[in-house]
């Protein structure tokens, strides 16, 4: 008899703890809370949207909040599951920029908007499957050339016959029937991970000299040939597909995480020459990265062609000012591809500054957090790669927004999470699954410990407890 209290006193206990496992996480109930608050800004604004355009509340509202409502509660259950230690701002301030990208679609597009919906639908499942079967961040490392190859033929695939097309003067996408996607979205987390396995098995011939050039001494040349070679490949493909947003985000990723393996200056200067002599020749070589040199420096020169897109944005600002028009109120269709390339003009039109400033914060936050999980990542492969993957999205975001208010010439990558692409969105949910296991693994006082939930005391396979969380 007394047996029997004992197990029902320890499943009740079990019981308990898990429950209170579930209640008390405090990262996931500061997640938790985030969701809502993102989810309550963008159904205001989805309403405040209807109000200025037809003056009537919209009639799918009840569908919009019962879908926001089994969003939050999808992801809080998968998160809890399989990443319950993970940082708690990634998620949903990518879901935050996701439904604001949301908004300002369907005021300019509403079949695009539907079109964004499916696709976040998919991405939200790919970020699902990447936390859920990657379960070690470092397993990822005995595949990197396999990785590599991979990378290398969607950085081809747009170039080959049938499958490739141009759109815009730029061969990156692939299509199959009615689908069309960027193959390089995916390229670039795949070459990420091949860098920072590279790179941290060749730091030493990376770091520390051994080849004496007269009276100095210097790195071995030796050990940058494979990357070398990876990187004028993938330079040399992109340019061939004309191209050079993405070629350029390519390189700075590459150069950030090569200084931050090795810590060395000159790598950095060497690296700033090359890219300096690259942008000469590509001005000469391609005219469209000539004309956007000419359109960055004078846009209003041929306003009425080239410069058209780039004089409309800034007008967009200028017409938004402080506090914007409003949502609904402004007129941002005035603006060429105003969903994808440009969306950034719109936000700044209709919410004017304190909006985009608030965009620009929202990516800050995204880096920051990346920045802490690479500063907290128990393996050095995960730490670059968490490095590599926040300079993926940090500098895409940059390169876009701040091509679209002049302050560099325009690069035509997107702006991630918010402008209208479903490649561009599902790679950048994956991209932060990478991330939120990293932190996982990061936070975790047992990172071995992947099945068991925290509030577990375990001995072996036999749970002896709780720990009361």
């Amino acid at each position: 008899m007394g047996i029997g209290k004992q197990q029902i006193s320890t499943t009740v206990s079990i019981v308990m703890g898990s429950l209170t496992g579930l209640l008390m996480n405090a990262r996931r109930r500061s997640e938790f809370g985030l969701l809502v608050v993102g989810a309550i800004v963008v159904l205001f604004g989805y309403i405040l949207l209807s109000i200025a355009i037809s003056g009537k509340l919209p009639s799918r509202t009840p569908i919009f909040f019962a879908g926001a409502v089994v969003a939050i509660v999808a992801i809080q259950v998968v998160n809890r599951r399989f990443v319950p230690d993970a940082d708690p701002i990634l998620l949903p301030v990518a879901l935050l920029l996701n439904g604001l990208g949301y908004i300002m679609i369907s005021r300019l597009d509403p079949h695009a908007a539907g079109q964004q919906l499916g696709w976040t639908v998919i991405g939200l499942g790919i970020y699902a499957l990447v936390i859920a079967r990657i379960r070690r961040v470092t397993d990822l490392e005995r595949f990197r050339y396999i990785l590599l190859l991979l990378a290398m033929f969607l950085l081809i695939s747009p170039l080959l016959p049938v499958v490739g097309e141009n759109i815009n003067g730029a061969r990156l996408w692939v299509h199959f029937h009615s689908l069309e996607f960027q193959p390089i979205e995916v390229a670039k987390i795949l070459l990420v991970i091949f860098f920072a396995s590279y790179f941290i098995e060749k730091r030493e011939l990376l770091t520390i000299p051994t080849r004496r050039v007269g009276n100095h001494l210097f790195p071995d040349l030796r050990a940058f040939s494979p990357i070398a070679v990876a990187a004028a490949l993938s330079l040399v493909i992109i340019l061939g597909e004309h191209d050079v947003g993405f070629s350029l985000l390519l390189f700075v990723v590459f150069l950030s995480m090569l200084w931050v393996t090795t810590g060395r200056w000159t790598h950095l200067a060497i690296g700033l020459v090359l890219f300096a002599l690259g942008t000469f020749i590509a001005s000469h070589l391609l005219g469209q990265v000539h004309e956007r040199f000419a359109v960055w420096l004078n846009p209003w020169k041929t306003e009425s062609s080239t410069g058209y897109q780039p004089v409309m944005g800034l007008l967009a600002f200028g017409r938004g000012g402080i506090a914007g028009t409003g949502l609904g109120l402004g007129n941002p269709t005035s603006i060429p591809y105003n969903t994808s390339d440009f969306i950034f003009a719109g936000f700044g039109e209709e919410l004017g500054l304190f909006g985009v400033t608030s965009i620009v914060v929202a990516y800050m936050l995204i880096c920051a957090s990346g920045m802490r999980i690479a500063l907290r990542a128990r393996s050095e492969f995960a730490k670059l790669c968490a490095i590599g993957l926040v300079a993926t999205i940090g500098f895409q975001a940059f390169f876009i927004m701040a091509g679209v208010v002049r302050l560099v010439p325009l690069s035509g990558v997107t702006l991630p999470f918010v402008s209208y692409g479903g490649s561009s969105l599902v790679a950048n949910y994956a991209l932060i699954g990478l991330l939120m296991r990293i932190s996982d693994e990061a936070n975790r006082p047992d990172e071995d410990q992947f099945d068991a939930p925290e509030w577990l005391i375990t001995e072996g396979d036999t749970v002896i407890g709780t720990t009361g969380r």
